[in-house]
């Protein structure tokens, strides 16, 4: 029975996104799969997985599993580092597919530019085929940069629908979402909770929380959803997923986001995609 009213953004094309996702990095097996199917039923609508992840089956199943309307739940999923080119792309991604057992995701991602191999262009031109020809509803990037983003539209004319980067209040990379906002990109957060940043154990956050009696993860996700950000946290405790996504009852003020703006470590505390890589 679906408990949770999440709310949605909008994609370029007007297509309602949810505002709030489940993330399932590291949920694998029967447990995860299990996990994923709860978040499911209590009313997630978008997942977030990658064939790096190593979950995608458990994915699938968790949305058979759910008793959910297939077409009700917008599955991401992402290309591999070693999947990029033009060909390799569409392997890859065919491949997701079959271990999803679904026929198209909603969203299909680059993982990382990965530079040093010099693909994502290429990857990009097979993303746009792939809509094109119905295979995937819609298309975007992970972890790019905005002139990383601009050179795949200098190529292309063809702006990805959604960027997923690390965001949190530790890290509002303000100057990616304003570039995103401008261009119609909608901004995905990954790791919207922190990380080795400590992020939850920040006084100027727990002043935050304790102020309207919530937990500080609520506030985290609130800030960010109060943006149009969306936000994909990942949980395998029922009620902890319930928590996440249950925020229409916090209402941040200016003194909120002030106190939550001294949190910013910078750009420079991010993962740079022009170094950084996986595969």
């Amino acid at each position: 029975m679906t408990t949770l009213s999440i709310p949605t953004t909008t994609l370029a094309d007007g297509s309602p996104f949810p505002l709030v996702g489940f993330g399932t990095a590291g949920l694998r097996g029967a447990d995860g799969c299990e996990s994923i199917a709860a978040a499911i039923r209590a009313g997630y609508r978008l997942l977030d997985t990658a064939a790096q992840y190593g979950n995608e089956a458990a994915v699938g199943e968790a949305v058979r599993r759910s008793g959910v309307d297939a077409d009700e739940v917008l599955v991401t999923t992402k290309i591999a580092g070693g999947d990029q080119g033009r060909e390799a792309a569409r392997t890859g991604y065919l491949e997701s597919l079959r271990r999803l057992g679904l026929e198209r995701a909603a969203l299909v991602l680059i993982h990382w530019p990965n530079p040093s191999r010099g693909l994502a262009l290429e990857t990009w031109r097979t993303l746009i085929d792939l809509k094109e020809e119905g295979r995937a509803l819609h298309i975007g990037v992970s972890n790019f940069r905005p002139e990383q983003l601009q050179e795949l539209v200098d190529a292309t004319g063809v702006w990805p629908e959604v960027n997923q980067i690390q965001l949190s209040p530790a890290l509002q990379r303000r100057e990616a979402v304003a570039f995103h906002r401008e261009h119609g990109i909608v901004t995905e957060a990954w790791g919207p909770l922190g990380g080795r940043d400590g992020l939850g154990a920040q006084f100027a956050l727990r002043k935050v929380a304790d102020k309207h009696g919530v937990t500080t993860s609520q506030v985290s996700l609130r800030w960010a959803v109060d943006q149009d950000i969306v936000v994909i946290p990942k949980s395998s405790d029922p009620q902890r997923q319930l928590t996440n996504a249950t925020l229409d009852q916090i209402t941040l003020d200016d003194e909120d986001r002030e106190l939550l703006a001294t949190l910013d470590l910078g750009e420079k505390e991010a993962w740079d995609s022009r170094e950084h890589e996986e595969w």
